[in-house]
């Protein structure tokens, strides 16, 4: 189950930087010079000229083909030939992403391009940080190119008056179908109201297709059409004739996919996990939760001692994911455990294979996953992890042009549950992470936009909960409804959830305290008069009624609780409650 991976880099044209029309100043060939960069890949000998030509683009092209250097040098070229330096709080360009962690990496790569421009000031503008220190900063400092996240750019200039955004001169929107998502699109439309129409606009994307109906709203004038597609090979090096010009994948990526059954799929991963031990790997996961799950239990496996193990999502504060995505850049081999948080745009070197370990919830972030191993003409493996009841996803990628090979699970894989298991016995905090993954995890599947593949209802969540290591089942109000198999679950009988403690003495001590306080509060209230023997009018109508009007009616209970935990869920995704304040209004911190 070996990853192959290449250095062999053969993603560049004949096409020399210098070579380029309209000639690229001495200043940013020195810096590409510096940065090893000597030819250009497609997509930027095709849309360097252009842009540097006051032309607007919409650019096409596979993941990892050298995006960034594509629209960066570009905009150092145009503000190079501003008549004049520009004030301190003058705007003259802007790059909007949809990460933090992608807008960080921008900043970072066009540092030596900026630093030859004189008096340009650039400004980082991410969430993490308290808006008003950006804005001192600005105040102080001043802004002459923003590069950031559409929300916290849409904060600074709604709030500061200060800054001057008639004569800009350039907008680049990298990863535009993203962006142009409903989720941004309010601050989109804010941002480009305020900009000058007689601008260069660049929109930049892996899955441009599906953004080009909302391209008017972006503000282009008779954009230039960039698009720039990878070669597939087969193994013998021929190109297959049918993904010659339509593979939206790297032409050096190897596409799998493993079928099995879910009480497998962690024994499953981790055998992958062993046989690749030198490998760098990226696993996603469905959800926040089931990060923070595998993040804490994987380590805890034998076989799995002396692996780097990252975690990385979006609920983690923006210092700790900074750490986490350096370390796991730093290394040579090791594992990141992420969300989709680390799908889009980010160049992390080296990356071997990627595991998706749950398909994504949105079918065009399967592409910019896998995207994150085979960049720049390198080699790499990408595996997803599919169920027998969800096969149809090979066929349905197929179509879409991302063609799947099977892999075949491995028969002598060692079962890991047991030791899964006997760390949640050992660790109330393995335990409990465990049970708001698999919640979690239930509640994100609803949410898959292929829903007739992905179909929640015929979930086999016994045999995922033994997947989990699970020591019992959870009581849920989608269980209880719509009566979702539980088969191939065998709870631990020796062991009760509530007597299970915490590793952390002072989580320990702070568990022990507030059971205290919840018995002494329930002594402390009056005790409830026993009721009255002789049945009331609403206990003898319920009575009468038969069995199929009892289960209506009990039905229509399970529903309005269902509703309750749907509302819940939506507060949790907005962030008007966090997932503490969830788990007790859904009953888990109870457990």
């Amino acid at each position: 189950m070996d990853c192959n991976n290449s250095n062999s880099n053969e993603a560049l044209t004949d096409t020399r930087f210098f070579d380029l029309k309209p000639p690229i100043s001495e200043p940013v060939l020195e810096a590409l010079a510096q940065a090893g960069f000597e030819f250009c890949t497609p997509v930027q000998a095709a849309t360097i000229p252009l842009l540097c030509s006051f032309k607007d683009v919409a650019v096409d092209a596979a993941t990892g083909s050298g995006k960034t250097l594509a629209f960066v040098v570009p905009l150092v070229e145009i503000l190079r030939r501003a008549t004049s330096p520009p004030k301190p709080q003058q705007v003259m360009g802007m790059i909007i992403s949809p990460t933090r962690e992608l807008s960080s990496q921008i900043y970072h790569v066009a540092q030596p391009f900026i630093s030859t421009l004189l008096n340009v000031k650039s400004m980082l503008l991410v969430g993490g940080v308290e808006v008003k220190t950006d804005m001192k900063k600005i105040e102080e400092e001043g802004a002459n190119l923003l590069i950031g996240t559409p929300g916290r750019i849409y904060d600074i200039m709604e709030r500061m008056d200060v800054l001057d955004f008639r004569n800009l001169e350039i907008l680049i929107l990298d990863e535009a179908d993203r962006l142009l998502d409903m989720g941004f699109q309010k601050q989109i439309n804010y941002i480009i109201s305020r900009l000058p129409k007689l601008r260069r606009t660049g929109l930049f994307s892996a899955t441009q297709t599906e953004a080009v109906a909302e391209l008017s709203k972006a503000g282009l004038r008779n954009p230039v059409r960039v698009e720039v597609r990878a070669e597939a090979k087969s193994r013998d090096g021929s190109a297959h004739s049918q993904q010659l010009t339509s593979s939206k994948t790297p032409a050096g990526l190897h596409l799998e996919y493993l079928e099995c059954e879910a009480d497998k799929k962690s024994s499953q991963l981790v055998d992958f996990l062993i046989k690749n031990k030198s490998k760098k790997i990226i696993i996603y996961f469905m959800t926040c939760a089931c990060v923070d799950y595998w993040g804490i239990v994987l380590p805890h496996l034998a076989v799995l001692k002396g692996l780097s193990l990252i975690p990385l999502h979006g609920k983690m504060k923006q210092t700790a994911r900074e750490k986490a995505l350096a370390s796991f850049t730093s290394l040579s081999s090791g594992i990141l455990l992420c969300t989709d948080v680390a799908a889009r745009g980010l160049d992390i070197p080296g990356v071997d294979c990627v595991v998706q370990y749950d398909p994504p919830q949105d079918p065009d972030v399967f592409i910019h996953r896998v995207g994150r191993t085979a960049r720049l003409g390198r080699q790499g493996t990408s595996i997803v992890f599919l169920s027998p009841k969800e096969e149809a996803y090979v066929e349905f990628l197929q179509i879409r042009r991302v063609p799947l090979l099977e892999r075949k699970c491995t028969d002598d894989a060692s079962d890991v549950v047991p030791q899964i298991r006997s760390a949640a016995k050992k660790d109330r905090d393995v335990m409990e992470k465990g049970l708001r993954a698999f919640v979690s995890f239930l509640r994100a599947y609803k949410e898959h936009h292929c829903s007739y593949i992905f179909r929640w209802k015929e979930l086999e969540i016994g045999k995922l909960a033994m997947g989990y290591g699970l020591l019992q089942l959870p009581l849920m109000s989608e269980v209880k409804i719509h009566s979702l198999s539980t088969k191939g679950f065998v709870p631990v009988e020796d062991v009760n959830l509530r007597d299970i403690k915490f590793k952390d003495k002072y989580r320990e001590k702070q568990r022990k305290k507030n059971l205290q306080v919840k018995m002494e509060k329930q002594q402390r209230e009056p005790k409830l008069q026993k009721p009255n023997k002789t049945p009331n009018a609403a206990t003898t109508a319920m009575r009468k009624k038969t069995a199929k009007q009892r289960r209506a009616t009990q039905a229509v209970e399970d529903d309005d609780e269902l509703t309750h935990d749907y509302r819940l869920l939506k507060k949790l995704k907005k962030g008007a409650i966090d997932e503490s304040e969830f788990s007790k209004l859904t009953g888990m911190e109870e457990l």
